[in-house]
């Protein structure tokens, strides 16, 4: 079960799912995503996905699903609210969706026999910092918005219900910054209206449908200024749990809860990604430097050794070649 399947990351899993053999059923409930997804999901692999319109809030409904598909024995969940600056102007709604939805999940899974639980994590847990590159024993720190603090208290849930003798297993997957899209051009990143993360925002830029790019900042402690972010394609970043879940199944964990950080290893400021964009389409982007933007931290990226150890997994998609995806992508929709 893949709980916000037709979603960004989420859609990419399905397919890579699929495409190892497994058997998906979708659970969203289409607040940040269409239904469409599905049927593109199809055409890369072939096979459709079973799909159901379910809120993961909606106990009742989720329990039905699980009746539904007596099968399921591994779910990874996606479903959550996850734009940082509308976290911090609606916090009681990110805590109700993000925190509600996994309790639900949790509650049901040893009901209906089901082994193990991805969770889509986040470096937000990592704040700022002291030591980068940053591993997975670094310090969790006070979370900079409600979003962020979602996925530290979702980490403790998880370790508290593991703790107190539930039947599951658990891998935590704390990414880095997923950009790009399938190499299909058939699912991608669709942000409802003004885009908050940076690729969506540079290719609807270079699309001419946003004026100018905004760069928050050019006076940071970085080579050129601009802030640092470890950026992941998010085909890389859906295998890494195709990898886990199989970690699952095939009982090799060394305790019922891991952690895992989802990166490259390479640190990419904000300005050597517009200009990587630029060589890797031809198109000139209009950009301008402007004042800091609050909740910012200045520069982040993953030591993934573990994963690259543990799990056998590796990101090396180069970066030209994944903004080259982004572009292909903006333009099968504009």
């Amino acid at each position: 079960m893949v709980t916000g399947g037709t979603g960004y990351i989420g859609s990419h899993t399905v397919v890579e799912l699929q495409q190892s053999g497994y058997e998906v059923v979708i659970v969203d409930n289409l607040s940040n995503s269409r239904a469409d997804v599905v049927d593109h999901i199809e055409q890369i692999t072939g096979i459709r996905p079973a799909f159901e319109k379910v809120d993961c809030l909606d106990s009742e409904g989720l329990d039905a699903v699980f009746r539904k598909y007596p099968n399921v024995k591994g779910v990874i969940h996606f479903a959550a609210s996850k734009a940082v600056g509308e976290s911090v102007q609606k916090p009681l709604m990110y805590y109700r969706n993000n925190l509600g939805s996994l309790i639900n999940l949790l509650e049901l899974m040893p009901k209906h026999g089901v082994e193990g639980i991805i969770f889509s994590s986040s470096c937000t847990v990592y704040g700022q910092p002291d030591v980068l590159p940053v591993t997975e024993a670094a310090p969790i720190k006070k979370a900079e918005s409600p979003y962020g603090n979602t996925k530290q208290v979702n980490e403790e849930i998880i370790q508290d219900f593991v703790a107190s003798g539930a039947p599951i297993n658990a891998i935590l997957l704390r990414y880095f910054n997923p950009i790009g899209a399938h190499p299909t051009a058939l699912i991608g990143e669709l942000p409802n209206g003004v885009p908050q993360n940076l690729v969506p925002y540079v290719t609807q830029t270079a699309a001419g449908i946003r004026q100018q790019l905004s760069v928050f900042g050019n006076d940071y402690d970085t080579p050129d200024g601009s802030c640092i972010r470890d950026y992941i394609y998010v085909v890389d970043l859906a295998k890494a749990h195709v990898i886990a879940m199989e970690r699952i199944f095939q009982h090799k964990q060394e305790k019922q809860v891991e952690v895992f950080n989802v990166g490259t290893g390479h640190g990419v400021s904000v300005l050597e990604l517009v200009n990587a964009f630029e060589r890797a389409t031809g198109v000139k982007l209009n950009y301008r430097i402007v004042g800091r933007r609050a909740g910012d931290i200045e520069k982040i990226w993953a030591n993934p050794e573990r994963a690259n150890k543990v799990l056998g997994w590796h990101a090396d998609t180069p970066l030209e070649d994944i903004l080259a995806s982004a572009w292909k992508w903006q333009c099968t929709l504009s």
